[in-house]
Parts: structure tokens; sequence; C-alpha cells
């Protein structure tokens, strides 16, 4: 036991990543290891295209495939919320630098059997065939009371306070059934009904987020990195390694131990200690729990998905209640395509995912594969979700959560958020943005 850190990191998803650049920062002499010969963990890229078949024992691609390092295959896919909070940390970071994005061309969402456009304009509002004129009329004044909404100002609740359900909200509008489920399911992204029954106040944040969001570009409220989501825990690795952090890949762990209030980790023989340690749920199967699973099916199309007017990339969201037969959660499709270089040329990768609820977990996707048109090579597989047991506080040992089915990183960064809260015991702020330029001497 010749050496000693600050944190240890087991795993290199986009989680433990973004946590590994926070801590180095912050001056904490940082060791990362992962198992995996690549960066990214359960979320990370897939190149050549070769690795994908063989992950999914299919062989090798068919020449019509094009060339294989074409190809960057999310196994889990997400977007990122232009206004969300990990593009605050991008920037707070500078970790902009080292990616680029493009825009996502459209959000669609399922409604009486026909994927319709989410407007995103005025003009775009006045064409969609998602409302008649009169619920169109209430649709809007509640946005406009959503936008205007302050929790610490009385004079925007209307005699909707904070904590009344959002249940009351929709009443006081007299709104129908398809301006809650696109509000509910579209646009503030909630997967199942049960935000119905919570305070509004978190509803509403979301869809402030989501109309911030598309204001910056105009079309989607979304933004995809150039070369597939494994470029993004790269970026922040490389954050950790400009202040002193050391990676170490294709490190198996052979076992985890406390050792005088302190965590020890041994790998091939060596062992290191930590005064604490931060991993994902793989590396500690006996400190969390399942709390559900979710499938996802990879496609592989030679074309645009039907009804989204030829999009190099959109969203599809089929809320619950839409499907037959309706279901708990909704169903989420991301398309993505060559044009951000995650394909070979003229190819689309579509990514079908929902929480399983049954025990034929593929057949719960084909309400939404019947609208993908032709599929050319589909790879299903099936992740249990976790969960830690405990917060960490007293072990020292903080353990992140699974991905879950939702096609946006909100989730993933309040988990990376709390984590950091838990570790330094204090909130997470959002300042200056690091100046790395200075710290690599440019």
């Amino acid at each position: 036991m010749d050496e000693e850190y600050d944190v240890l990191i087991l795993g290199t998803g986009l989680t433990e990543c973004i946590l590994s650049g926070l801590f180095s920062v912050e001056g904490k002499k940082v060791l990362h290891m992962d198992r995996n010969k690549y960066y990214g963990g359960a979320a990370t890229s897939l190149c050549p295209l070769e690795n994908l078949y063989e992950k999914f024992g299919k062989g090798s691609p068919p020449e019509s495939m094009g060339r294989g390092r074409d190809w960057n295959v999310d196994l889990i896919p997400k977007f990122l919320m232009a206004s969300g909070k990990l593009v605050q940390l991008l920037i707070h970071t500078n970790v902009t630098r080292y990616l680029q994005f493009k825009s996502v061309e459209g959000s669609y969402v399922l409604r009486e059997g026909k994927i319709n456009k989410l407007p995103s304009t005025a003009k775009e509002a006045l064409g969609t065939s998602l409302f008649g004129l009169l619920e169109m009329r209430r649709f809007k004044n509640l946005l406009q009371y959503m936008a205007k909404y302050s929790a610490e100002d009385p004079t925007t609740h209307e005699g909707c306070p904070p904590t009344v359900p959002m249940t009351a909200v929709y009443d006081k509008f007299g709104v129908g059934s398809s301006s809650r489920d696109i509000i509910g399911h579209a646009i503030s992204l909630h997967t199942t009904e049960d935000y119905l029954r919570l305070p509004c106040l978190e509803t509403i944040k979301r869809v402030q987020l989501y109309y911030e969001s598309i204001s910056r570009y105009g079309s989607s409220p979304y933004l995809y990195p150039l070369y597939g989501l494994g470029e993004l825990p790269q970026g922040f690795a490389r954050l950790s390694a400009i202040y002193g952090g050391t990676y170490m890949l294709d490190k198996p762990i052979e076992k985890i131990e406390q050792v005088d209030g302190k965590i020890a980790v041994t790998s091939q023989g060596e062992t290191v200690i930590g005064k604490m340690i931060v991993g994902d749920p793989s590396y500690f199967p006996d400190r969390v729990k399942k709390v559900g699973q979710v499938v996802r099916a990879i496609c592989i199309l030679s074309h645009p998905l039907p009804n989204t007017s030829d999009s190099l990339s959109c969203q599809i969201i089929f809320p619950q209640n839409q499907v037959k037969p309706p279901r708990r959660h909704d169903i989420f499709v991301c398309c993505v395509s060559y044009a951000h270089n995650v394909a070979g040329n003229g190819k689309f990768l579509a990514i079908v995912s929902t929480q399983v609820e049954t025990s034929n977990p593929e057949a719960e996707l084909q309400p939404a594969l019947n609208y993908l048109g032709v599929i050319d090579e589909k790879f299903v597989e099936v992740s249990d979700l976790y969960e830690p047991k405990d917060d960490g506080k007293e072990s020292k040992v903080f353990i992140s959560k699974s991905y879950d089915a939702s096609t946006h990183f909100e989730s993933t960064c309040n988990d990376i958020l709390d984590i950091y809260e838990r570790v330094n015991g204090k909130e997470f702020k959002f300042g200056d943005p690091v100046n790395v330029e200075t710290v690599c001497g440019e």
C-alpha cells in the first residue's frame, strides 16, 4: 500500500468522468480506474462497427454497412438539453473545447396514431394538428402562465402555489387530454403519469427548461455531439488529466475493502488507498439494489424516420397512454445519422428504449418499432437498473445510479450533483468557467 489518494474512482461512465474532472479541478488527488479498455463504461460508443456485431454475437457486418470505422454506436441513447445541467457543466469546465455539437432537428410525439412535430415556433403552433382551435388557446395560455411562474413570486401563482398537484394547474386552465399528454410527456418529459399527483413546481421548471433550450437553436431543445456520446466522458477525462488526475484503463478490480477508515482497492496484485471511493454500480454488487430494467433496441436504417420531414436527427416520444395496449411508462426513440459521424454514409441509427414492465421486454418496444420503416439490423439488450442502498456518507463509498430510459441527461446530472454534494458536504455552484487554456499554457 504505497500511495494514497483523496478520491478513488471506478468506472469511466459519464457520471464518474465528470466527478473526476470536478474533483481534480478542486485540487483533489484522483486515481481513476476501469476494467474496460475504453472510456464510457456502459454508455460507451462502439467503434468500429465490428465491435457492435461482436458484442451481440452477430458475426461480421455486411459490406452494405460501409467502412466499420465510420460508425460510433451509442449503447445508451441520450440527448443534451441545450440549457440543461450537462451543458452548464460543459461550459463551466470548458470541456466544450474538446467537442462539437449539432442541434437535433426536431422533436415529435405520437398522438392518436400519428407522428406529430412538437411546435418550436409560433408559426408551427398555428399549423399543428395536435390541437383544435379552442384547445390551442388553452394550451397557449397555460404555457404563458408557466413561462412567467416563479416559486418566489406569489403574484405569478394565480391561485396555484408550488405545492399544489399538477392536476390542479391543468384543471385551472381547462386543458384537455391532448394538452396534458404534450405538456406532461413530450415537453416536461415525465415518463409516467405519477407526476400528476406531485407538486406542480417540478413540471413547471421542466417546461421552462424545454422552451429556454428551444430558444437557443429554434428547431428542438436538444443537442448531440459529433462522433457520439463516448466523446463526453473522454472530454472530462482530459480535464481531470490536465489537473493531475491519473487514469488507468484495462485494470480489473480484484478487491475493495475498508482499512482503518479508508478504502483499499486491489488490482493485478497492487493495492492503492483512498480517503473515499466513487464508482458505478457494477463494482459494488453488495451495496446496490435493483430497481427495474430498461430494454433498448439499436436499429440501423437506410432512411430517415417516416413522418419526420426527412430529419437527419430527431426524437419521438410515444406517451404510455397512446400505445396499444396502454403502458405505465413511455417509449422513446432517439435518431441520429451519418450527419453526426456516427454511421456509414446514408445510414441512420434509431435507438428505441423503455422501462421493462413484462416478461417479454422486446415486445414492449414493438409499438415504436412499427413506426421506423424498414430495419436493416436490430440489436436488443435488457439492462438492470441499480441504485445505492445508502448515501455513502458513513462508509465513504459513493455509488452512482444506472442510466434510465429517458432520452436526456437531466436525471444523470442530478445524480452527479447529488454525489458531489454528499462527497464535499456542500452544493455544487455553477460559477465562472475554469480557465483550461491557462492551465494548458496556450
